[in-house]
């Protein structure tokens, strides 16, 4: 079967290429070859199931800085485009956006398949072909032709997209054809803790964030956290997980925690709030009494692990006590032994080498017409719409070159 362009995967760089270069060009025979039974998985399920599009981050530098592979390489093709370009292509389309407190931006439907409708009425309006069932077992180039072998199928195009993702299978042809690939281990994970202090308060979330860091690395991050059945999830860890991806690989995500719940202030400036508070609130239980804006439960469960009991009032409290207190609340030390995934959203840092590809382009720089985007390349961010926005802007990108004559 003969294309201008085949695109192997049917996720969301590999529609939104085929889409981009219908459009700039109507008379492209273009085809996306997808393994599994459905197309647009992963958006599906993003953003539990409302797709977290992209993030409201309007200025290059700034959204290039949550990419902890690929921030450098990345800031180039922003600058042609990323955030506010994303929103407009899908509301010419139909697709009202809407931006939330933090910043996520989400379909107004609150249902990815406002996005997954949107892809597949453009591409039946372009008359592209949609292959499932067709994994791919082979491609080479000869004769400035590639030469694509499915389970079922030969292909054949002048031009070849992979948007793969993180398939091992894909990332091994490209071995072959001579592209190194960045060995892939998780990114975007949650940590497996178990301690007294947070045993019995899964669901309990800071509204503040918290800084945590990995202890003897030189590993930071701050944003809210979320305690759940297994140990420590939210903004602020996963965060560390993604910027953390290879070196928590090597400790075989067995390390300390070092959990500040109250980054703004030091260890210093709590003990003398801490002195002042056991003056005010001389006769009041300490269990009883949460401050700092923490979650009474948490709370009471910080306090009781320095020794203070059920029925201990701010008077009661002893200098020692004051100061484990103080230190629990700046610097409390977790031990982490192990990861889970983050819901269904698995992400990957590594893929292909990202100094063999032109980022002008998005075209390899071993050979010509083939072309790569999204998270089949070394690059990868933290949650929140940003590896979507990375797909949107290299296939978009790539789009522009492909449909060239």
């Amino acid at each position: 079967m003969n294309f201008d362009i085949i695109i192997i995967g049917g996720g969301a760089a590999g529609f939104f290429t085929a889409i981009n270069a219908a459009e700039i060009n109507p008379h492209l025979k273009i085809a996306i070859l997808e393994r599994g039974k459905e197309v647009l998985t992963k958006v599906k399920i993003s953003g539990g199931g409302r797709c977290n599009v992209t993030h409201a981050q309007f200025i290059p530098k700034e959204l290039s800085l949550n990419y902890p592979r690929g921030e450098k390489e990345l800031l180039g093709p922003f600058h042609s485009f990323m955030t506010g370009d994303t929103m407009e292509w899908f509301q010419k389309r139909g697709v009202e956006l809407k931006i939330e407190d933090d910043g996520r931006i989400f379909p107004v439907s609150d249902d990815s398949q406002s996005i997954i409708n949107c892809f597949l009425q453009e591409v039946e309006r372009l008359k592209i072909k949609v292959f499932k069932g067709e994994a791919v077992q082979s491609f080479q180039q000869q004769d400035n032709i590639w030469h694509i072998k499915t389970k079922n199928t030969d292909f054949s195009a002048e031009k070849i997209m992979l948007a793969a993702g993180s398939n091992p299978k894909i990332w091994k042809l490209l071995k072959k054809l001579g592209h190194s690939i960045i060995e892939p281990v998780p990114s975007l994970f949650t940590f497996n803790i178990t301690d007294e202090r947070i045993k019995d308060i899964p669901g309990i979330a800071t509204e503040a964030a918290v800084k945590i860091s990995a202890k003897n690395i030189n590993l930071a991050s701050t944003g809210p956290l979320l305690i759940t059945h297994w140990g420590m999830s939210g903004p602020g860890i996963l965060k560390l997980s993604a910027w953390g991806a290879r070196a928590l690989e090597t400790l075989d995500y067995k390390f300390e925690l070092l959990v500040n719940w109250l980054p703004e202030t030091t260890s210093e400036e709590i003990l003398e709030r801490l002195k002042e508070l056991k003056i005010a609130l001389a006769k009041q239980q300490v269990l009883k009494n949460a401050q700092f804006g923490l979650p009474k439960r948490l709370w009471r469960n910080l306090a009781q692990s320095v020794g203070i009991e059920r029925d201990t009032t701010w008077a009661n409290l002893n200098k020692k006590q004051l100061q484990a207190l103080a230190k629990e609340l700046t610097a409390g030390i977790f031990q982490v032994n192990g990861k889970s995934t983050f819901k269904e959203e698995f992400v990957t840092a590594g893929g292909v080498d990202l100094k063999e590809i032109d980022f002008k382009t998005f075209e390899s720089k071993l050979y010509k017409n083939l072309f790569l985007a999204g998270e089949v390349l070394n690059i990868d961010a933290i949650t929140g719409g940003f590896n979507f926005q990375n797909a949107w802007t290299g296939a978009y990108l790539a789009a522009q070159h492909i449909a060239k004559d």
